[in-house]
C-alpha cells in the first residue's frame, strides 16, 4: 500500500471551488457537449465541466498525471481521456460516464503516454492510440470495457491521431509521421485490418484528420501548412492544397462543414474558413496563440476556439470577430500574493506577466507584461498601493493594482535576477532576495527609493524572505542550507539553522518565537524497507533566540516541498511541492487535517488569505487552483 494514498485516505478531503486554467497543449481539448450546456477541457490531472450559462464548474478526478489527451462520444453519454506518465510506466485509458459524473471505466495496456482517443459513431467502441513509446493501437469495447484487439500503429515513423468514420463502428483512420491508414475492425477474428493510403511522392506529417458526413473523403491537416484530401474507397490522394500560400505553422485543427468548406486552426494563431473547392481562403483572423481545439457552438454560427496560450474564444462565423472568454497562463507560476486583510483578489506571475484576478466569479482583470525578462516573484504592499515585482533582468518595478502604470523600478536590485521579496508592515520598507545570494534592504520614499543596506552572508540563491509584524526583523532562506534572521534596525544577523538542505520556504508561527522550515531535505526512517517508511522530506520547527530544532514532521513521501505558508491566527499551516499535494496541517499538533486531490503539475506557491476564506495554490502546468479552507479563523 502506497504510503501517500494511505495517508490521502485517512485524512478528510478539502473541496475544491474553482480552477483557473486550462490546458491548450493537449490536441483538441477543448469540447462542447451536445447539450451546449458545459464546456469541457483539461488541466493537470482533472477534466473540468465548466457550465456554459454561469461558469461554474465541476471536477473529474481519476488520473494520477497530466491529461494528455481526451475524447466526447457524438450521444454525450461517455468522455474518455488519456495520461501522460513517467517512463516505463503504463498510462490509462478514463472513461468517464457523463450523467453520472463518475468512472466508467479504467483501461490499461499503454506504456508511458495514450497520445489519442476517439469514439465510435454509435458509442460501441473506443480506439486508443499509444505515444512514441508504445506505438500501439487498441480497440475497447466500451460497453464491457474490456480489449477487442491491439495492433501496432505503423510500420515506420509514428502515429498521432486516430478518427472514427461517421457511419460505421468499424472502421476509423490513423495518422502521423510518415503513416496514414484506414484500419477496419473484425470482431469475429478480434483484428483490425489497416490499409496504407496512397499519397505518391506527397509526403507529410499529418496532426490532424476530419472525415466528410458521408465518409467520401478524409481531410488531412500537416506540418507544412497545406491539407490533402484522400479518397476514403480508393485509399488514394485526391487533391491537396492551397498550392502557393500554405498555412504558417502548420495545421493543428481541422473542421469540416456541412456545405463542405473548411475551418482551419493553424500553429501560428490563424483561425481561416477555407473553400472546398481550391482550399483557398475565404475570412481568417490571427489570434494570440496556435489554436489547438476548435466547437461548434450553436447553429447560429458560434465557434468556441482554444488556443495553445491557454485561452478560449468564441468566434463569430458570419465576420470572423473574437470575444475572449477566459484566459490562464501556459507555463509554470512562480509566485502568488494576496493583499493583506483583503480576499476579493488576488495576483499571479508567470514568465514575463503578471495577472489580476477575481476570487469570487474566477476572472482576469488586469495583466502586466514586460518583454523578454521572467517576474520570479511578487507582492502587494500592505496598504494595497501598489504590487511590487522582482524580475530575472534584476529590477524591482512597482505597478498601480487598480491601473497597472508603472509606479517604481529600482534598477539594478540584484545583479543575477531578484528571487524573492517582501514589504514591511508600514509600507515603507522592501526586503528583497536576489541569486546571488544577498539580501537587500530598501527604504520606498515619496519620490522614489533608497537602498538601506546589503546583507551578505548567503552563499546561493535567496529562496523566500518573511518580515516580522513590527518590522524590526526578518527571516530569510537560502539554497546553501542557512535560514539566517537578521535586525533590520542595525542591520546585522542575529541568529541561524543550518541544516543538509535546500531551503525553499519558512514562516514565522503567530507569536514569532519560532520558525518552520522547508526544502529538499531528505531523512531514512527507521524501517526503510517498510513502504510507510522509506525517506521523507521534513517540516522543521526552529526556536528564533537560539536556532535549535525543537520538531520534525515528516512532511512528503516524494519530492522538495516548494511552498509553506500559516494563517493569520497561527492555528494552521499549509505545503505544497513536488509530490502534487496540497496539505493543511494543524500546527501545534503536527498533524495533517485535510488534504487536496493530487494535481497533474507540482506545486509552486501557495497562500491562505487573512479571514481563513480562501486558499489558492498554483502548479507548474499553469493552473490556479482555489480551495474552501477547512478551518475557520479563531476568534
Amino acid at each position: 500500500m502506497d504510503a501517500k494514498d494511505d495517508e490521502a485516505r485517512s485524512n478528510p478531503e478539502m473541496e475544491l471551488e474553482a480552477v483557473i486554467g486550462f490546458n491548450g497543449h493537449v490536441p483538441f481539448g477543448l469540447k462542447l457537449h451536445p447539450d451546449k450546456k458545459y464546456l469541457i477541457y483539461p488541466l493537470g490531472s482533472l477534466v473540468i465541466l465548466k457550465r456554459t450559462d454561469d461558469g461554474k464548474q465541476e471536477f473529474l478526478h481519476g488520473h494520477s498525471n497530466n491529461v494528455s489527451c481526451i475524447s466526447l462520444s457524438k450521444s454525450g453519454d461517455y468522455i474518455a481521456s488519456g495520461q501522460a506518465n513517467v517512463v516505463a510506466v503504463k498510462a490509462p485509458v478514463i472513461i468517464w460516464n457523463y450523467a453520472a459524473r463518475a468512472i466508467h471505466g479504467q483501461l490499461l495496456l499503454h506504456k508511458v503516454k495514450v497520445e489519442a482517443v476517439a469514439f465510435s459513431p454509435n458509442d460501441k467502441h473506443l480506439v486508443s492510440l499509444g505515444g512514441q513509446d508504445d506505438g500501439s493501437i487498441v480497440v475497447w469495447n466500451v460497453e464491457t470495457k474490456q480489449a477487442i484487439c491491439k495492433s501496432s500503429a505503423s510500420t515506420y515513423g509514428y502515429c498521432l491521431t486516430v478518427e472514427f468514420f461517421h457511419t460505421s463502428d468499424n472502421i476509423f483512420a490513423s495518422a502521423g509521421s510518415g503513416t496514414l491508414r484506414i484500419w477496419e475492425l473484425d470482431l469475429t477474428n478480434r483484428r483490425i485490418w489497416p490499409t496504407d493510403c496512397r499519397t505518391g511522392k506527397l509526403k507529410r506529417t499529418v496532426k490532424c484528420v476530419e472525415i466528410s458526413m458521408c465518409d467520401q473523403y478524409m481531410f488531412c491537416g500537416t506540418t507544412s501548412g497545406d491539407v490533402m484530401k484522400i479518397n476514403t474507397r480508393l485509399k488514394l490522394l485526391n487533391n491537396c492544397g492551397p498550392a502557393r500560400a500554405k498555412f504558417s505553422g502548420g495545421i493543428n485543427v481541422l473542421k469540416v462543414l456541412n456545405s463542405g468548406d473548411m475551418i482551419i486552426g493553424t500553429g501560428s494563431g490563424t483561425l481561416a474558413l477555407c473553400s472546398k473547392n481550391n482550399f483557398q481562403t475565404v475570412r481568417e483572423i490571427e489570434l494570440e496563440n496556435g489554436v489547438t481545439s476548435v466547437a461548434f457552438s450553436d447553429e447560429g454560427g458560434q465557434l468556441l476556439v482554444g488556443t495553445e496560450g491557454a485561452q478560449m474564444y468564441r468566434v463569430s462565423f458570419e465576420d470572423f470577430k473574437a470575444d475572449l472568454l477566459c484566459t490562464g497562463h501556459r507555463s509554470t507560476i512562480h509566485d502568488i500574493a494576496i493583499p493583506f486583510a483583503m480576499s476579493q483578489v488576488f495576483a499571479t506571475c508567470s514568465e514575463e506577466e503578471i495577472r489580476l484576478w477575481r476570487v469570487n466569479k474566477p476572472k482576469e482583470l488586469m495583466r502586466l507584461s514586460v518583454p523578454n525578462v521572467t517576474c520570479n516573484t511578487l507582492c502587494f504592499m500592505t496598504d494595497g498601493h501598489g504590487i511590487i515585482s522582482g524580475w530575472s533582468d534584476g529590477k524591482i518595478r512597482m505597478f498601480d493594482p487598480k491601473n497597472g502604470k508603472p509606479l517604481l523600478i529600482m534598477n539594478n536590485a540584484h545583479n543575477m535576477g531578484v528571487t524573492t521579496i517582501a514589504n514591511s508592515r508600514d509600507s515603507k520598507k522592501i526586503v528583497s532576495g536576489g541569486r546571488e545570494g544577498q539580501v537587500r534592504v530598501w527604504e520606498l520614499q515619496s519620490q522614489g527609493h533608497r537602498l538601506l543596506n546589503t546583507l551578505a552572508e548567503h552563499k546561493e540563491t535567496v529562496t523566500c524572505v518573511k518580515i516580522k509584524s513590527d518590522d524590526s526583523e526578518c527571516v530569510t532562506a537560502s539554497t546553501d542550507g542557512t535560514c539566517i534572521i537578521w535586525d533590520l534596525v542595525r542591520f546585522v544577523s542575529l541568529q541561524r539553522v543550518i541544516a543538509n538542505t535546500l531551503f525553499r520556504s519558512v514562516c514565522y508561527n503567530l507569536d514569532e518565537h519560532q520558525i518552520i522550515t522547508s526544502g529538499t531535505d531528505r531523512k531514512v526512517l527507521s524501517d526503510p524497507m517498510d513502504p510507510l517508511q522509506g525517506d521523507v522530506t521534513r517540516i522543521t520547527y526552529w526556536y528564533v533566540l537560539d536556532g535549535t530544532s525543537i520538531r520534525e514532521l515528516e512532511g512528503s513521501q516524494s519530492g522538495a516541498i516548494n511552498t509553506m505558508h500559516v494563517t493569520t491566527d497561527g492555528n494552521h499551516f499549509v505545503t505544497g511541492g513536488e509530490d502534487k499535494q496540497l496539505k493543511v496541517w494543524d500546527y501545534t499538533l503536527g498533524d495533517v487535517t485535510h488534504v487536496g486531490m493530487p494535481l497533474g503539475a507540482s506545486i509552486t506557491s501557495t497562500k491562505i488569505c487573512s479571514s481563513n476564506r480562501v486558499l489558492v495554490c498554483t502548479t507548474a502546468d499553469g493552473g490556479i487552483w482555489q480551495w474552501k479552507f477547512p478551518h475557520p479563523p479563531s476568534s
